[in-house]
């Protein structure tokens, strides 16, 4: 084995790694209205994540060797066979192309390896993304006039998300070059752990910083354009209040978290959750893991 085949293949293991952490720290988060350790959905509970957290990861450390539209099926396949339902397809839309940017990025920036994963993306990427987006069955989906997921696609897969841009905030970002991820979710867990919060904290606080910038598409698919606003404006009162920083504010996140509770999960802030996931994947890709542990941090 050669040493640049051993150095790639290490490096394909620390992504890999990284992505598996983004989705345990975002899912072990107290976030009003998701799954945590200390609340379930009525189909979905946190060990579903967990599970979920570690199917990904032989996927993810194919990342570098393999097409993105594979690296997405595999491990949406993967997860498949642990957990009966959608889990984590926004997150492995997502961590995906950030993935392969992790490898390819050699001295440019992250963003701008990014950007270059997006505009490679092929019709092949897209027909893969389609069809674990039908194993995953993500709620809501509904039919769209063009380049519907029940057909094959006939576009790149960056041509396919840029269609459902206006109704899907995983799409958007694809559409984007993931303005929201870096402009938004990454500064926000930057400043909260300089500031010293914990990662979990760190994390909630990202959550919300996310959710009062712009409605949360999951729940515009369910319940319309006004019920996601209103979130939006509830998540905005609930960092006015202090969020995570004051005890307020902890009240006030509690109060939000009892008002998104229905029962059928029509509420939960899934897209808000999966932008929190990526913005935790850049973090650790910035070795911010480390920086933490030497707070004494990184475990809470």
């Amino acid at each position: 084995m050669s040493g640049g085949t051993a150095g790639a293949r290490a490096a394909a293991a620390q992504v890999a790694v990284a992505a598996q952490l983004a989705c345990l720290l975002e899912a072990s988060a107290p976030k009003p209205g998701n799954v945590h350790p200390g609340a379930a959905f009525h189909d979905t509970s946190y060990q579903d994540f967990l599970a979920s957290a570690a199917a990904i990861g032989p996927a993810f450390a194919r990342a570098g060797e393999q097409p993105l539209g594979r690296t997405i099926r595999e491990a949406i396949e993967a997860t498949a066979r642990w957990v009966p339902r959608n889990s984590n397809l926004g997150i492995v839309l997502l961590l995906s192309p950030l993935a392969r940017a992790a490898l390819e990025r050699g001295r440019r920036s992250l963003r701008d390896a990014l950007t270059a994963v997006l505009a490679a993306t092929t019709v092949d990427d897209a027909a893969d993304a389609y069809a674990a987006i039908r194993l995953a069955r993500p709620g809501g989906l509904g039919h769209a006039p063009e380049q519907d997921v029940a057909r094959p696609p006939t576009v790149t897969l960056r041509a396919a998300m840029a269609l459902a841009a206006p109704r899907d905030a995983i799409a958007r970002e694809y559409a984007t070059d993931f303005g929201i991820t870096f402009d938004v979710g990454a500064p926000a867990l930057r400043r909260a752990l300089a500031d010293g919060l914990s990662w979990s904290d760190a994390v909630v606080e990202t959550f919300l910083t996310l959710l009062a910038a712009s409605p949360d598409t999951h729940i515009a698919r369910k319940l319309g354009p006004e019920a996601a606003a209103a979130v939006t404006r509830r998540a905005q009162d609930v960092a006015q209040a202090g969020g995570v920083r004051s005890a307020a504010g902890r009240e006030a996140l509690q109060a939000f978290d009892a008002e998104l509770r229905d029962g059928r999960n029509t509420k939960n802030p899934g897209a808000a959750a999966d932008l929190t996931a990526a913005a935790i994947f850049i973090a650790l890709a910035e070795g911010r893991w480390s920086a933490a542990g030497r707070r004494g941090d990184a475990g809470a």
